[in-house]
């Protein structure tokens, strides 16, 4: 069928569009085959899509099933992560009718409606608000979530948040205005977008209600609740359409009745009530929806008090019944527990014109005008109390519930397929986990993004090494009802001796004891590279005791419709921390440059520090009855140190959300995704430098020109044959804006250059510096120009590029021109920091400045030690070879006694000596009278020649200088 009607190896020979023939294929291949995942895929890969459906839409004439199948092929497309957009930006003309049509569908909620259908237009919904960088759909959306969608609240409501928004008020009266001018065809169009998402939100309250206690659900049913709060999640979790939509959302109440659904307390709902927390921590996320300022603690603590004051107020002036709870401070009636007790005495009527009072529901006198089965649904003293208690309680603080979390995942986590999905995820179903779109709240909000889903990315891995380790282990239950392993494992060992040894009491402020340490022992019966593997874990090295009770024999094992944690029995997992290997005597063995005592025999202890605010969970349940599973531990896992670093990443992003500032100003709406993408580039900062010195990144002086193209260069000298690099270069465009910062056109592009000897750093072969000897091509100076300016510099490009070349290069020049900064380097792999660094010795850049840190140095293709212990032995080797100079200098000086024994008595000799000689020498070279000196004089005069007798000879060469002189070459 595609060959006739639209494949595109086929072109030329199509029969003509027949729309009998979309119908077919959507009521056979497609709604017949309860959208079979493996169906779409075979349409979407003959471009159904792209040469059959949207070329032939029209949006008088479509029907569901044409509009249908858009819908499905762009969802697989999104599924597949194939670009989805692009026919639409080539052929928008249909676009605002084929949306007009979706929603119209979207809203169906007739007995007749397909609930899968329904489920696909949510999923098409959301795609479409996680578009919004596409001017077609973004023209087509954000009607849906602007201020006129407030034409849906309730009229206090409306009122109360005009009130306290001035400007937007005053967008409302103009709205209003204009409104009233709008044909009446065109009015009920608007209307239509304008209360869209909130006829969406009652056709899901709708679902759900329908939803029973007890019962089987039908699946379909499930997935579109799932879908749809997907779809709600992502609308709250952008400011340009949580805005508005925000106070839409609070409005229905729709967090509460989700709450109290039937589905919120069925096994069947886990991965909805994941969404729904989800859901929950957007709707009351830190941020102002009016600025997208973020809020702070106190700000949120304000907010909290309004409230606690608007409802003690109402209750003390209308309702004499909570006349305790209003004369009662804030601190003693905003639990939830306080606030059930004071609230669940009352009537559903009081409660109701509490929550009317308060213009969380509409006065009773205009519900009952207009439907008295609405008004049986608010009366519900349930939700009312839920209703009020969810607005007052406390909340706790998002950064104070990220500093008490565990960072390493449990048993609870590791399988749970609704956040960590396993190898066989297809993308069908929604996941309860944050995305990472163009835009963020805040910057709490992007890096509590990574957080969460480095964490479970990192417990996928995890997972995957556990379950390695285990079925080589091959765990079983002996008949002494021991655990006994059948098998070996090379990443985990048996637990001989588990044992807790300090619980440190808790920081001020804190409920987490402040550290916890536990030694564990085993026994490495294994071959020696193996036992010298274990050996070698190094402190802060994570790893992972477990606790497995096989209930299946070993033949059940290899089941696997059997999950995984029941095959094996996995009781518990838990992660520890190394502090180091215990010796003989049980005391740690220090890391240091010394090598680890050799210990006799295969058993091994290791001190551990284990998670503190875990162990105060576990201790929590153990005290209320549960199992103390630290007495149960029987196995330890290690994993290898390149995918190792978890804990370490994570602890830095948790650091970075308790910090005031994270990323400087000119970075931080780039990373939020706001402004102008391009404000980063030096060009646009305003601290732009105009000069700078560009080191040996020339290699003389036609590179200089050639890398250029475009600017005059400007010697100030008579010619430029004979210039030499090093280089400073002037930009005098920069000058000019320095001049006018107002100007918005660059200047003149000018350069000045500037060439200089740099100072000789002395006579002896070793001292001359090396120089780079890559010719950079001119995009690659100008990557350099950028890598030296403040700012953002980004180099792209494929392999083979010199990406490396132009990155050392910067490094150098960053080294040369601010020698009092430090540079971070990081790489995303020990191979690539590697060829950076060997690249970097390679130039001027001095080796004592140099220290490589992380796993990997000993790949270096250098006998030389840059790791911080081998720069502390480099210091001291360096500190003795400089001392032998001192002592040669000494003799050669015929200065007696030793003054070479300390860097003190040196330090003394250099002023006492040295620097006498040298002024004397000075005063003879450089004479206050005007006269001639030649080099003879200075070669004479020079009181360390002795010293410098191994140097080449001779020591001094060149012209003699008039008043104006210096020394021309040679070691000072």
């Amino acid at each position: 069928m595609a060959n006739k009607y639209w494949a595109p190896h086929s072109a030329g020979k199509h029969v003509a569009y027949n729309p009998d023939i979309v119908e077919d294929i959507y009521m056979l291949e497609l709604r017949g085959s309860n959208f079979s995942t493996r169906r779409i895929m075979m349409l979407e890969f003959s471009q159904y899509l792209e040469n059959y459906l949207w070329p032939n839409f029209d949006p008088a004439t479509a029907s569901q099933a044409h509009v249908m199948s858009i819908i499905i092929m762009v969802n697989e497309k999104f599924r597949e992560r194939v670009p989805a957009w692009t026919i639409f930006q080539e052929n928008p003309k249909h676009f605002q009718g084929f949306f007009q049509k979706l929603m119209q569908i979207a809203l169906d909620d007739s007995p007749f409606a397909y609930l899968p259908e329904q489920a696909s237009t949510i999923i098409f919904l959301n795609h479409c608000f996680n578009g919004l960088e596409v001017d077609v759909i973004r023209e087509q959306v954000q009607r849906l979530v602007s201020l006129p969608t407030w034409i849906c609240l309730q009229e206090g409501r409306r009122e109360q948040e005009l009130e306290n928004n001035p400007r937007w008020k005053k967008y409302w009266k103009a709205f209003l205005k204009k409104d009233s001018k709008v044909p009446a065809e065109d009015k009920e169009k608007l209307d239509f977008e304008r209360r869209f998402l909130k006829r969406l939100i009652e056709k899901f309250l709708g679902i759900l209600e329908k939803i029973p206690q007890k019962g089987r659900i039908d699946e379909a049913t499930l997935h579109y609740c799932e879908r749809f709060l997907e779809l709600l999640v992502d609308l709250e979790a952008l400011l340009p359409t949580r805005r508005f939509f925000n106070t839409v959302l609070d409005d229905s109440h729709l967090v509460v009745k989700c709450s109290l659904s039937a589905l919120n307390q069925r096994p069947e709902g886990e991965l909805f009530t994941q969404l729904l927390e989800m859901l929950k921590f957007y709707t009351c996320f830190e941020i102002n929806d009016e600025t997208g300022d973020p809020l702070t603690d106190r700000d949120m603590m304000e907010l909290h008090y309004g409230r606690i004051t608007s409802l003690q107020r109402a209750a003390f002036v209308k309702f004499p019944d909570l006349r305790r709870f209003a004369l009662s401070n804030v601190a003693s009636v905003d639990t939830r527990e306080t606030l059930v007790r004071h609230f669940e005495p009352l009537s559903a009527e009081v409660l109701y014109d509490i929550a009317a009072f308060l213009k969380l529901v509409p006065p009773r006198d205009k519900i009952e005008t207009d439907d008295i089965s609405k008004l049986e649904k608010w009366m519900d003293k349930n939700f009312l109390l839920q209703l009020l208690v969810s607005r007052h309680e406390k909340r706790s603080s998002q950064l104070q519930a990220l500093n008490e979390m565990p960072l390493y995942p449990t048993e609870e986590i590791i399988w749970n397929e609704a956040l960590v999905p396993n190898e066989y995820f297809s993308g069908d179903a929604c996941l309860a986990l944050p995305k990472l779109h163009l835009q963020f709240l805040t910057l709490h909000d992007y890096l509590l993004r990574n957080f969460n889903l480095f964490r479970l990315e990192t417990t996928y891995e995890i997972r995957q090494d556990i379950e390695d380790a285990l079925s080589r282990l091959r765990p079983w239950v002996d008949e002494y009802k021991q655990v006994t392993f059948s098998g070996w494992s090379r990443m985990a060992q048996p637990i001989i001796n588990f044992a807790i040894v300090e619980v440190g009491k808790p920081n001020i402020g804190e409920r987490q004891p402040s550290r916890v340490r536990a030694d564990v022992s085993m026994v490495l019966n294994v071959r020696d590279v193996i036992k010298k593997e274990w050996e070698a874990l190094r402190k802060h090295d994570p790893c992972f005791l477990i606790t497995v009770r096989p209930t299946l024999g070993l033949d059940r094992q290899s089941d696997e419709s059997i999950p995984f944690a029941k095959r094996y029995g996995v009781v518990a997992i838990r992660g520890c921390e190394i502090e180091g290997m215990l010796d003989q005597n049980g005391r740690v063995i220090e890391e240091g440059p010394e090598p680890k005592p050799e210990l006799p025999g295969d058993m091994r202890s290791f001190r551990v520090w284990l998670d503190c605010n875990q162990y105060r969970v576990d201790m929590e349940k153990a005290s209320a009855g549960g199992l103390d599973i630290y007495d149960t531990f029987n196995i330890i896992m290690r994993r290898r140190p390149k995918e190792n670093n978890f804990k370490a990443v994570l602890e830095t992003i948790r650091d970075l959300m308790n910090t005031d500032c994270v990323v400087p100003d000119w970075l931080h709406d780039i990373v939020l995704g706001y402004g102008n993408p391009g404000a980063a580039h030096y060009a646009e900062m305003p601290n732009e430098i105009p000069k700078l010195d560009f080191c040996d990144t020339f290699l003389d002086f036609k590179h200089l020109e050639a890398s250029f193209p475009g600017y005059e260069i400007r010697t100030g000298k008579g010619g430029n044959e004979g210039l030499k690099p090093p280089f400073r270069l002037t930009f005098e465009e920069v000058l000019e804006k320095r001049k006018n910062p107002d100007c918005s056109t660059r200047g003149q592009k000018i350069i000045n250059v500037d060439p200089y000897t740099p100072p000789n750093p002395g006579p002896y072969p070793f001292n001359k510096p090396k120089t780079n000897a890559v010719h950079f091509t001119p995009t690659q100076v100008e990557a350099i120009r950028s890598g030296m300016q403040p700012g953002l510099t980004l180099v792209v490009g494929p392999p083979g590029t010199g990406k490396t070349d132009v990155a050392v290069q910067i490094i150098s020049n960053i080294y040369h021109n601010f020698p009092e900064q430090r540079t971070l380097i990081v790489t995303h792999s020990n191979m690539a920091l590697n060829q950076l660094f060997e690249k970097i010795m390679a130039l001027d850049v001095d080796e004592r400045h140099l220290l490589r840190l992380g796993h990997g140095e000993e790949a270096l293709e250098t006998e030389k030690d840059f790791s911080r212990y081998g720069r502390v032995n480099y210091v001291l080797a360096k500190r003795l070879d400089l001392l032998q100079e001192v002592q040669r200098l000494q003799e050669s000086l015929e200065v007696p006694g030793d003054v070479a024994y300390t860097c003190e008595t040196a330090g003394y000799f250099y002023m006492q000596h040295v620097l006498a000689r040298w002024q004397r020498f000075l005063s003879i070279v450089k004479p206050s009278s005007p006269r001639v000196v030649s080099v003879e004089d200075i070669a004479n005069n020079f009181p360390f020649t002795v010293f410098f007798a191994n140097a080449p000879q001779p020591l001094f060469k060149g012209k003699i200088y008039d008043e104006d002189m210096d020394i021309a070459e040679g070691c000072f």
